[in-house]
């Protein structure tokens, strides 16, 4: 028997984090990444750039004179400081960040108007400029993330009146956009309401908001198009690379098989089309997800999991079209891909999701973060030359370390509200039993045909393929689990209480499905294999033909000049080298057997026909998400194989 088709999420109230990978990533967040967000919110961070964030909101309150500052969508950095502190409140209650949150949310109703609108930018710098710029406003995008924060506050504490201020400015929204002849037939050019339109519905059982997000959704595309003719269009200078296909909306949604435009754009509006595919069932929406899943992650992704690799308009561009050192794979774009991939797991269960889920969360998004939480890559490409990416115009997006904050600061608290929330991820559910997603320690309860079931997950993974679950039911009854076999596991071993399991198991989609009666203190050993392994890229990858990654378990490695020294090009790792894994302190790393290029070989000349000498070296990788932690300097994830 295999899990039904009715997948849902596993309410984070009912999940601890016990994990010490992720575990303490989390528990950084909570103690020191929130707070350190709060202040730079708070233009607080000596040497950082100004957010000025609240500050908005109080001038729109009318409590403070002042002229407002950032970016028209500044408003969102706080709402996604609320909602990751929201969450953090879930698995660490703290009076003190409440009552902080509940004073933000009186400034945030003090700010708005009396007809529901709120936004500061168009409040306070464009009064007279309201829903007249959808290509570059952001006004319908801000409103998404303070949706998704004042949901998330109520699911956490109860307390509806930022969710009730929320209804207000959705409401108004209702009453001016839609389908309807009286109303005008618009979108937002950042998507991101619709996703939370739908979440709002979910804690409000409000059909209207449900039905505004199908709007949304099946308008976009349609041509002629409005955005076309508003004055910023294409930023007001014609930009080919700002065109339609940037907004997703070159072809209706259910006509588009490629991800085209900036990529979070692109993820916000997937997330929400398969909100929408399974809350309406519309076997025509899942399939354009299947194929737009398959051109993102089989042709579009770096192996980090990073996604959009042009910097000028952060957007996708063509098929195996991946280059290393310009590379932009902004980490909010990773963020969105884990949304996405744990919304197509309730679509359809397949574990093909949740191993790109995995992907992404251990790479590109821990990538984003320094290991004490106060310093923050934008974009993450896979190879780093500071000298270059310091001068060359190309380059100018490059960072060869993380900064405090950015003016743009969108990528911070998406990272803190990622991490909070975590939990959601490792598991789904239906009514006849459970799935494993994520392979992080955990304690959990679920409510399973009536019956209450509680799992214990240890592991020390990714460094280790070890994982035990332990099992404690209520009442011993049937009920199936199915284990995710990650693809990059080519052997693995699962034992019940000690016993290899023989009967009532079946693979499917990914899954190991175990059927039967489970009785308390019934223990799942699970072993994969985490042989570190050459990875190459698909030919088409011109950048990268006749090189190698280093990848272990779900952990993509790299190389940095602290440990390699300078010129790491002149690395290659040969056929037969005997890769080794190691493991100090809870920092795993790689040792592998390589040669150097002999620089004086080339007797100071440019070119040369003579033969380069090398040299036997040993070389060193770290994960990618630890890069730039320690001594600035290069960082190389493809090799050249010899």
């Amino acid at each position: 028997m295999l899990i039904s088709t009715i997948i849902k999420a596993v309410d984070l109230k009912n999940i601890k984090i016990t994990d010490n990978y992720l575990g303490d990533r989390i528990k950084l967040v909570t103690d020191q990444v929130i707070p350190y967000q709060w202040k730079a919110l708070n233009d607080e961070i000596p040497g950082a750039p100004k957010s000025h964030s609240i500050e908005n909101f109080r001038i729109a309150a009318g409590q403070t004179a002042g002229e407002f500052h950032g970016m028209p969508f500044q408003d969102s950095d706080l709402a996604k400081w609320i909602e990751a502190a929201s969450y953090s409140l879930i698995h660490q209650p703290n009076k003190e960040l409440e009552q902080k949150i509940d004073n933000v949310i009186d400034l945030i109703s003090a700010a708005q108007l009396e007809n529901g609108y709120m936004n500061t930018y168009f409040t306070v710098a464009k009064p007279d400029s309201k829903w007249t710029d959808f290509s570059h406003g952001h006004e319908l995008y801000c409103a998404g993330h303070l949706i998704e924060a004042a949901v998330a506050y109520f699911e956490a504490t109860g307390k509806k009146k930022f969710l009730d201020i929320m209804c207000r400015f959705v409401d108004h929204i209702d009453s001016i956009m839609g389908p309807e002849p009286h109303k005008r037939q618009v979108y937002c050019g950042h998507e991101e309401i619709e996703l939370a339109l739908i979440k709002l519905y979910k804690v409000t059982n409000e059909r209207r908001y449900l039905k505004l997000c199908e709007y949304f959704i099946n308008e976009r595309g349609k041509q002629p198009c409005f955005l076309a003719e508003e004055n910023g269009f294409a930023l007001g200078a014609n930009d080919r690379w700002f065109h339609l296909d940037y907004h997703q909306a070159h072809l209706p949604v259910r006509e588009q098989v490629t991800a085209e435009g900036h990529s979070v754009r692109a993820m916000y509006l997937y997330c929400a089309m398969t909100d929408l595919a399974i809350e309406t069932n519309d076997e025509q929406l899942k399939d354009v997800l299947k194929k737009l899943w398959d051109n993102v992650t089989n042709r579009r992704m770096y192996i980090t999991g990073g996604i959009g690799s042009q910097g000028h308009g952060e957007r996708f561009t063509l098929d195996y079209d991946l280059p290393n050192d310009v590379a932009y794979a902004e980490t909010c774009a990773s963020i969105g891909l884990i949304f996405w991939a744990n919304r197509m797991l309730k679509m359809d269960p397949d574990g093909k999701y949740a191993d790109i889920l995995e992907l992404a969360l251990y790479n590109s998004v821990l990538s984003g973060m320094s290991l004490d939480g106060t310093k923050y890559f934008y974009v993450n490409p896979l190879e780093v030359f500071p000298e270059t990416a310091s001068y060359r115009h190309d380059h100018k997006h490059i960072a060869a370390q993380r900064v405090g904050w950015f003016g743009c600061a969108c990528c911070p608290p998406n990272i803190a509200r990622m991490l909070t929330s975590l939990g959601e991820y490792i598991y789904t559910q239906s009514n006849d039993g459970i799935q494993v997603q994520l392979y992080i320690g955990n304690e959990s309860e679920f409510t399973i045909g009536g019956n209450k079931v509680k799992l214990s997950m240890n592991t020390n993974y990714p460094i280790s393929g070890d994982v035990l679950i332990d099992m404690d039911v209520e009442t011993s009854h049937t009920f199936s689990i199915g284990l995710r076999i990650p693809t990059w596991s080519s052997d693995f071993k699962v034992m019940l209480n000690g016993e290899t399991i023989t009967t009532g198991v079946k693979i499917v989609n990914g899954y190991l499905y175990i059927n039967r009666q489970w009785d308390k203190g019934d223990q799942i050993s699970l072993q994969f294999e985490m042989e570190a392994k050459k990875v190459r890229a698909n030919p088409r990858v011109r950048e990268n033909a006749g090189k190698i990654a280093l990848k272990r378990g779900p952990i993509v490695f790299c190389l940095e000049e602290v440990d390699n020294g300078s010129w790491l090009t002149s690395l290659s790792i040969p056929k037969n080298a005997e890769i080794t894994f190691k493991e100090k302190g809870g920092k795993p790393f790689i040792q592998v057997e390589a040669t150097r290029l002999v620089e004086d070989s080339f007797y100071g000349n440019l070119y040369g026909s003579e033969e380069v000498e090398v040299e036997k070296v040993e070389a060193k990788a770290i994960p990618y998400s630890d890069w730039g932690n320690r001594t600035p300097g290069e960082m190389l994830v493809w090799i050249r194989e010899s």
